[in-house]
């Protein structure tokens, strides 16, 4: 739902957007969910599995939008923001006149798989969603730089990191250990 209400709140009025949807555990809720009533012996809900599915909030917002625009859905661990980033980018530089929706979102994760989790998932109690609109006539032109990280990895998640380059308009570095993301 919030990545739905940020990307509607971004794109409103705009139609033949791209999209690029990103979310380091998709709908994991619904999966645990269909695991425990198949463990229970219970009928599978068809629409919880439709949820279910990675890319189902960006099906969900060309069904309400009627827009048929292409979409695509992405995890990359705790580096997921950063890759959606690069990809609106590369979707922008392959056609610069149709600009590309990036939303980003992550809910807590199940009681189930909270200790898989790392620190930053822990930092999200109620989930979070972010949403830009990446085209040639930003209001704000962010420039991205990735190296091999010789520093230990970020505490914070990297989507606050990035918020914070947004909200300060400084530059920002984020480490996941074996890479180092940039943002001026």
């Amino acid at each position: 739902r919030m990545m739905l209400h940020v990307a509607g709140a971004c794109a409103q009025g705009m139609t033949g957007l791209r999209l690029v949807f990103a979310s380091q555990h998709g709908e994991l809720g619904y999966t645990v969910a269909l695991l425990r009533a198949l463990a229970a012996g219970e009928p599978l809900s068809p629409t919880l599995f439709s949820l279910s599915v990675h890319n189902a909030a960006a099906g969900l917002l060309s069904t309400a939008r009627a827009d048929r625009a292409e979409s695509t859905a992405l995890a990359a661990g705790e580096e997921t923001l950063g890759y959606a980033l690069l990809e609106a980018h590369c979707q922008l530089a392959a056609q610069p006149h149709r600009p590309v929706l990036m939303v980003y979102g992550d809910a807590p994760l199940p009681d189930e798989y909270r200790r898989f989790g790392s620190p930053a998932d822990a930092s999200i109690p109620n989930g979070r969603a972010l949403a830009l609109l990446v085209s040639g006539e930003a209001s704000q032109p962010t420039a991205v730089s990735t190296e091999t990280a010789e520093d230990a990895p970020s505490a914070e998640p990297q989507v606050q990191a990035f918020i914070r380059h947004l909200e300060q308009r400084t530059a920002v570095r984020w480490s996941a250990g074996a890479t180092s993301w940039s943002w001026h």
